[in-house]
This record gives structure tokens, C-alpha cells and sequence, in this order.
């Protein structure tokens, strides 16, 4: 299984002291050694968007059974034309698991169609991570509830449409709740939303949250061969996917 952990890595190349305190490689590296650990067997590589084509080219992404996205400050300095690439492999198949404030991110409202707003409040406030589906494969192994000592609240309402499951709801010491895991299928891609992961605690370096992590990339990964479901009009052929 081949696995990409992309970030946009902008905190921390702007030298965000509170970041590189937790993540002194970087986000990605953090969640990347979190999936080495639970998932031996995988090939783990990480893109940013610094590099050219934010890490991206379609050599990569054809190459990666599931991608991982982290964003918050530089959502606007995605490329359109690499969030319709990503768009393009996930309708294939390719697996994607959204994390955090990526919930904002170009690709990850596209394929929801929807803003995926929320509320917010930053206070360093203990999190539960309570899982709502036992029998799901992203849960299994995992406790409950998850503890996170220190994590900013997100609340409802959150602009996303119904979900297919719903693993995991988060409570708040503020009295919030917050749908903090869900899925979708769009295309023959699987699609795992994971809400807990500010960059300001050390939330990824909790080995409950990098099983979580690690269960999501498992499910996400295709399970037929790619198939691109952007349809194609040869007027003397008909239609097919490319």
C-alpha cells in the first residue's frame, strides 16, 4: 500500500515557534512516523505545497493508494489545477483522508459540495473523542472515548451533507459537540474526514490517534483496479472513461 501525507507546511516555514515545538520536521513527518508505526508493510511518502506542484504531479498521485491532506493558513494557494488532478484520482479510486482544518480545503469542498463551516474557538480545552460505530473497521482497536488533553474546540453547525457513516462524535469542556469522523464514497473513492489535529498541541503524536489514522488509511485504499469516471464524448464513439 502506497501512502502520501501531504501539508501545506505553512506554519512551520514560516518559523510558527508553537508549531515546531510539537513538529519540529513538520506536521506531515509526525503523521507520517504515526503510520510507519502502525502500518509496516506500507511505502509512507510525504508532498508539501512548497514543492513544485505542491508535491502533486500526476506521477505521484497515480502512484498513491491513499492520500492524506492537511491545511489551514494556505488554502488559497492550492492550484486549481492540482485540486482537479486530486479530484480526478479520488472519482478513480484513490483513497483520501481529510484532516483537521482541511475541512476547508478547495478539494475537500468540491467533492462534498458544500462550504464545510464550522464553529471554532481556540482555548486548549480537553476533547472526547466518543466512537459512535463499534463494527466499523476505522474503529476497531481504538478507545473509547479518546482523550485529548489540549485540542481547539469545533462545533456544530458543520456545512457537510449527510454522511454516508458516522464513526466518531467529539464532546468539548465548553458543553459543544462536533461530528468529528465521518465517510463518503464519491466515485470509487473512499473519503474519511478526522477532525482532531490542531497544530498548536501535539495531538498527533497520540498513539489513539495515529491508530485512528492508520485504520483510515486501510479502509480508504482501493479495492479494484482505478477507473476514471470523468467522462470523455468522442461524438463518433460515444462516451468512456479515460
Amino acid at each position: 500500500m502506497r501512502v502520501t501525507v501531504w501539508n501545506e507546511n505553512a506554519h512551520e516555514t514560516r518559523g510558527d515557534a508553537d508549531v515546531l515545538a510539537h513538529y519540529p520536521d513538520g506536521i506531515h513527518a509526525a503523521i507520517a512516523a504515526g503510520l510507519t508505526a502502525h502500518l509496516p508493510d506500507a511505502e509512507i511518502g510525504t508532498a508539501t505545497l512548497q514543492e513544485p506542484e505542491h508535491g502533486l504531479p500526476e506521477s505521484v498521485l497515480a502512484d498513491t493508494d491513499v492520500l492524506l491532506w492537511w491545511g489551514h493558513i494556505a488554502h488559497g494557494e492550492v492550484a486549481d489545477e492540482v485540486v482537479e488532478r486530486v479530484y480526478r484520482h479520488v472519482q478513480a479510486g484513490m483513497g483520501l483522508l481529510v484532516l483537521h482544518s482541511g475541512h476547508y480545503s478547495k478539494i475537500f469542498q468540491k467533492l462534498l459540495g458544500s462550504t464545510a463551516s464550522l464553529l471554532w474557538r481556540n482555548a486548549a480545552e480537553r476533547e472526547l473523542v466518543w466512537t459512535i460505530d463499534h463494527t466499523h473497521p476505522i474503529t476497531q482497536g481504538v478507545p473509547d472515548p479518546i482523550v485529548i488533553p489540549r485540542q481547539e474546540m469545533y462545533g456544530e453547525p458543520f456545512d457537510i451533507p449527510v454522511p454516508d457513516e458516522l464513526l466518531f462524535v467529539s464532546s468539548f469542556s465548553g458543553g459543544e459537540v462536533f461530528r468529528s469522523g465521518v465517510t463518503y464514497r464519491r466515485g470509487l473513492g473512499r473519503i474519511f474526514y478526522f477532525s482532531p489535529g490542531d497544530q498548536e498541541y501535539p495531538v498527533y503524536h497520540q498513539t489513539e490517534i495515529q491508530q485512528v489514522l492508520a485504520n483510515g488509511v486501510r479502509w480508504a485504499a482501493p479495492t479494484q483496479p482505478r477507473r476514471n469516471q470523468i467522462a470523455i464524448h468522442k461524438p463518433d464513439q460515444g462516451w468512456f472513461g479515460a
